[in-house]
């Protein structure tokens, strides 16, 4: 459970929330709610429960090393996790490997 939203998120990684600055905190959670809206939009709204940490990392590292991009973000509408609150995603092909890593580990894990 991360202690500062309250999310429950499944899988091995997990972050040091309480020691990431606000800039890095802000970065991690657009990639964690860019993972989510890309399970949503590729596989559908039940597809989003499996979204998890270890799938989020392959969304960072995507990025590290394509770069960020202009285009690289976008802003979403509110989320009950987000104590519905507008917030910058990560979007692209970085959002989109997480997603499909996600779905093979929840079907691993099943």
């Amino acid at each position: 459970m991360n202690g500062s939203r309250g999310i429950v998120v499944f899988g091995i990684v997990r972050p040091f929330t309480h020691r990431l600055s606000e800039g890095l905190r802000v970065e991690w959670m657009a990639h964690l709610c860019g993972l989510c809206l890309a399970l949503r939009a590729d596989h559908g709204q039940f597809a989003r429960i499996v979204t998890n940490y270890d799938g989020l990392i392959v969304s960072v590292l995507t990025e590290a090393q394509a770069g960020r991009t202009p285009d690289g973000r976008r802003t979403a509408g509110p989320c009950p996790l987000r104590a519905m609150r507008t917030a910058p995603v990560a979007k692209g092909e970085g959002a989109r490997l997480a997603a499909a890593v996600s779905l093979v580990l929840a079907s691993a894990k099943v």
